[in-house]
């Protein structure tokens, strides 16, 4: 690559030429492989910012961009930013999205770009509705081991039927099949006959306080989710290969578990009397994964008036952390009637 090429690049382009660079060659201080590449000064420390950001190279090891860097493999680098996102789930729901956005980012033209030959992994994202149904259409016929999926709200009426066809013909040929649901699918009287269905059947179903996002898992070969977690008609993230798909099949497992058994349900406790309307209305928008900028948008209030009105929330419930109210609340029936959507 000329210096002339590499000059002409900018932003997150600098970056991915130079952690090819980096992964191409061995012995280089980070400087000495900038300086090839005609970086300056301020574009060799953004760059080393953000691969270290993304975990492509050890900042532990390399704290300054002046020495040798420990470059980190694309799988590797995603499967520590999983478990580092896995500890803050409790603590920090709010989070997910930009855990999200970061997976992406390494699923995206950082891990095609550097991945090992002969890997096979593939990343590809799919806009056109119909191919998103053919893949999961054929996956009815070429899985084999098992099927893993979770949903953030209810199964449209026409595709409850092709669904349970599914079911059928994987648990006849002895796939295992796990099924995910928000606890407020759970109280839609459609969902609860579909789900009760899908028991009889053999799939395990179970609901859970929090879902994160849309998501089918199968064979560790393959996953399915949306871009955007919060549309659910955005474009889908398809990637095939095992070094991608166990890190999503690690945040399904955590989900799974802390997931309840479906028709074993605890009823809901007596509590929460002592909210108020808007801060019901806040909390049933924070658990439906709005951010609390649109919350505000919402509310027609402040930043700080909804940061007031969680820690009143998180106080009333006895909750530390706003996972823990989330819970709650759910197990109280605070969450109950028609989940809030972002406005776009």
């Amino acid at each position: 690559m000329s210096k002339n090429a590499a000059g002409a690049r900018t932003g997150s382009e600098q970056a991915l030429a130079l952690y090819q660079e980096l992964r191409s060659t061995t012995g280089e201080s980070f400087d000495d492989v900038a300086h090839r590449l005609d970086l300056g000064k301020a574009e060799r420390e953004r760059c080393h910012e953000e691969l270290v950001a993304l975990g492509l190279i050890d900042g532990a090891r390399d704290k300054a961009p002046s020495g040798t860097p420990a470059v980190v493999a694309p799988d590797i680098a995603l499967l520590r930013l999983l478990q580092h996102e896995r500890e803050r789930l409790e603590s920090r729901l709010a989070e997910t999205s930009r855990a999200h956005t970061t997976l992406e980012t390494l699923a995206g033209p950082f891990l095609r770009a550097g991945m090992e030959p002969g890997s096979e992994v593939e990343v590809e994202i799919v806009e056109d509705p119909a191919r998103i149904g053919r893949e999961l259409a054929d996956l009815t016929n070429t899985v084999r081991t098992s099927v893993h999926s979770m949903h953030t709200g209810s199964v449209r009426r026409e595709e409850m039927a092709l669904e349970l066809a599914r079911d059928r013909d994987r648990v006849a040929r002895g796939v295992l099949v796990q099924a995910m649901y928000s606890h407020r699918v759970g109280q839609v009287p459609e969902m609860i006959q579909h789900l009760a269905e899908r028991t009889a059947l053999g799939v395990e179903v179970r609901l859970s306080a929090v879902v994160p996002m849309n998501m089918v898992l199968a064979d560790e070969n393959f996953a399915l989710l949306p871009t955007d977690p919060h549309d659910p008609d955005s474009a889908a993230i398809l990637a095939r290969g095992p070094g991608l798909v166990r890190s999503y099949r690690a945040l399904y497992d955590y989900c799974w578990h802390a997931a309840t058994p479906y028709g074993h349900e605890e009823p809901a406790e007596p509590g929460g009397d002592g909210l108020s309307e808007q801060q019901r209305a806040a909390l049933r928008m924070l658990a439906s994964g709005i951010k609390d900028e649109q919350v505000a948008r919402n509310l027609g209030v402040s930043l700080r008036t909804v940061s007031r009105l969680i820690s009143e929330v998180m106080q009333e419930l006895d909750a530390a952390s706003r996972f823990e109210a989330g819970v709650k609340a759910a197990r109280l029936g605070l969450l109950d009637g028609e989940p809030y959507e972002q406005s776009t």
